[in-house]
């Protein structure tokens, strides 16, 4: 999102819903990337650990796991043509390193990749949480507003 963040009190109650919704939709997508470039830094850690190749169980193992053993259906959500935000151009680390400072180069774009990413889903949780203490200031008001989510 390279939008500044509204006033949040001048926003409709709709157009506030809508907001923040957008926000949840684009940390969506942020994560699916971030996972993608851990998932490759991940590849090509355990590339290098292991002469270059790596089994199927290791492969598994890699892009498997969460971590947390949460799914992670936020990534059936997020097409992969969508692009990144602004991060480095990570063409080149998409192919096969063919040296051990091809696969080094490749990890620390891919960290710094992922230090931007991280920034800036860390932006878009304090925006979503923003949105949403506005929005439980006005329930809070007017609890009435809460029951036009049901109809």
């Amino acid at each position: 999102m390279s939008e500044d963040a509204p006033a949040l009190e001048s926003l409709g109650l709709e157009e506030l819903r809508q907001y923040r919704q957008r926000l949840r939709d684009e940390e969506d997508r942020v994560s699916y990337w971030r996972r993608v470039v851990h998932a490759r830094m991940d590849l090509l850690t355990a590339g290098r650990s292991t002469a270059g190749s790596i089994s199927v169980d290791e492969l598994v193992r890699v892009l498997g796991d969460t971590g947390t053993g949460a799914a992670r259906t936020a990534l059936m959500r997020v097409r992969a043509a969508e692009p990144l935000p602004d991060v480095p151009d990570l063409t080149e680390v998409w192919v096969a390193p063919r040296s051990a400072a091809d696969a080094a180069r490749q990890l620390a774009a891919l960290e710094h990749a992922e230090q931007q990413l991280t920034g800036y889903r860390t932006a878009l949780f304090a925006r979503i949480d923003a949105a949403g203490v506005e929005l439980i200031r006005r329930y809070r008001a007017d609890p009435t507003l809460a029951l036009s989510v049901l109809g």
